[in-house]
């Protein structure tokens, strides 16, 4: 009897049995990548369908990238202000021009919901814009107060880092692999990028639709490998650091980078809280909860895991909020009409069981979900609402990065915002309340970089105006708004004095110096002068 092992498998039967991309694509994103060290097969998170077998990157692969782009940067930055903001410009037409490629690249690597897929097209979108538009406002050499009145004129002008080195992760594989980069070049840098290599082949497209803009292919070079072995190499070898990622892995870049005395913006875990208020509009709270908890399966460092909710709508909000959840589509498909995709690996799908199943087990309420949905695709979780959830829960404090929330009662709105900034996170946090005002109040007092009232993330993450990033242990620096672009850039100041030098002269003795000088300063006090 033959091996029936040895019979090949057929694909309309079996989703693994062939590639989920165009090989013809796959070779010609490949080519974009320094990479020389063997290959890595990526998998369809939501079907378990192998999408590419690209090549990896190997250490030396990396300095070769950092000497060429330094190389790039030499003239790069020399490029005048107006053509790099005019390919950003043209990048914005080109990245919607390609909505529905793009989009279908990230739901075929990160198992999203096409719904919030496009929002990352939108983000990149809005900011290469943003910084397209508002180049010379924050590039241009700004004059500055002098010492003396006439005398002594001050400028500062903005010298770029050198290569930035950028390593973007799986769960925004299309956003946050852009959006960091584009106000680097810019600003005159060039960049070397390791998307994560779950999910390259988004970023690749994207890079490649940059160059197609104008950008030079010297200018943003992609690596690709595991982060313990090309992530450390960029780390050594560019001039800034830009990292999205795990607190834990956020710290090692921070001591790595510190050694070399290079610059460095985080963006780490959250366990963030949502406030329901005593007057907020019920249904419409309940409809945003269900996107900031569950939006690309709760693996967003800014959707939401702890829900606190006045006494006064408790009853309510929880019967609306539960329905809504029941209600929602788990679907591997591509259409509009799924709510909700598929976990990103076999570890975040352990994580999210392991978290449910430690508070099941010590008396927490499985109001909604519960568990796994291997029917629909092997990593699929449905969504999960606790309530009863306690300190001895591993769940309480620990970020779990998957679609599970946990609910609470509060009487006291004092009690409510102290309890919501427990914990060593603050990265994003929500506030609903039908007083917008009042919301604002109580989100001033929230330890969060980013909070959003009668919003869940998507009103800070879409105000490219506004920086966006981490308090405490959820990260150091801000992408989005003129933090995102001048962490890129070395303030310089120059100034030039005239007629006189700041020093004892013309026959002044340095004591006589000294008491035209504290006159001096006194008159200008006087006149209302910094």
């Amino acid at each position: 009897m033959s091996d029936q092992t040895s019979i090949p498998a057929d694909p309309e039967l079996d989703p693994t049995a062939s590639y989920a991309t165009d090989q013809s694509v796959i070779r010609r994103l490949s080519g974009l990548l320094r990479a020389t060290a063997g290959t890595r097969t990526t998998y369809a998170p939501a079907t378990g369908q192998p999408i590419a077998d690209l090549p990896l990157s190997s250490p030396d692969d990396v300095l070769t990238a950092v000497r060429t782009a330094r190389k790039t940067q030499a003239s790069w930055k020399r490029v005048p202000l107006d053509e790099r903001a005019a390919i950003l410009l043209r990048y914005h037409d080109l990245v919607l021009d390609h909505r529905h490629e793009l989009v279908d690249l990230v739901i075929r690597e990160s198992g999203k919901a096409r719904k919030q897929a496009f929002e990352e097209v939108a983000h990149v979108a809005l900011t290469a814009r943003y910084y397209g538009r508002k180049a010379h406002e924050l590039l241009d050499p700004q004059r500055k107060l002098g010492m003396f009145p006439v005398l002594t004129r001050a400028e500062q002008r903005f010298v770029p880092k050198g290569v930035v080195g950028i390593i973007s992760p799986w769960n925004y594989p299309l956003s946050m692999a852009m959006a960091d980069g584009l106000p680097a070049v810019l600003a005159g840098n060039t960049v070397v990028h390791k998307p994560d290599s779950q999910t390259p082949l988004t970023a690749l497209r994207a890079i490649e639709l940059l160059y197609d803009a104008g950008l030079p292919r010297e200018a943003w070079i992609p690596v690709n490998g595991e982060g313990a072995t090309v992530g450390g190499a960029i780390i050594q070898n560019t001039d800034y650091i830009c990292f999205t990622g795990s607190t834990k892995t956020g710290r090692l870049v921070a001591q790595q980078a510190a050694e070399r005395l290079i610059g460095f913006s985080l963006e780490l875990g959250g366990k963030n809280p949502m406030l329901v208020l005593r007057d907020a509009d019920v249904q419409r709270a309940a409809e945003g909860a269900v996107r900031a908890c569950f939006a690309s399966a709760g693996q967003l460092c800014v959707s939401m895991e702890r829900l606190y909710v006045a006494d006064q709508v408790y009853d309510a909000f929880v019967t609306a909020f539960v329905a809504r959840v029941n209600k929602l589509k788990l679907s591997a498909g591509t259409g509009w009409d799924v709510d909700m995709g598929s976990l990103i690996s076999k570890a975040q799908l352990e994580t999210v069981t392991r978290h449910v199943e430690d508070a099941k087990a010590k008396g927490a309420v499985v109001l909604a979900g519960g568990k796994a949905r291997p029917e629909i695709g092997p990593l699929f979780y449905e969504p999960t609402v606790l309530s009863g959830v306690t300190p001895a829960m591993e769940c309480f404090d620990h970020e779990t990065f998957g679609p599970v929330v946990s609910i609470y009662r509060f009487s006291d709105e004092s009690e409510a915002i102290q309890r919501a900034n427990e914990g060593e996170y603050g990265l994003n946090a929500s506030v609903y309340t039908r007083d917008t005002r009042r919301g604002r109040a109580v989100a001033a007092q929230l330890v969060a970089g980013t909070v959003n009232v009668n919003e869940g993330y998507a009103a800070t993450f879409g105000s490219i105006d506004t920086p966006m990033g981490g308090m405490r242990s959820s990260g150091v620096g801000r992408r989005q708004g003129v933090e995102g672009l001048r962490r890129y850039v070395d303030p310089q100041a120059i100034a030039t004095q005239r007629l006189i030098p700041i020093a004892a002269s013309h026959g002044l003795s340095d004591q006589t110096y000294a008491e035209v000088m504290t006159g001096a300063l006194r008159v200008l006090k006087k006149l209302g002068r910094a």
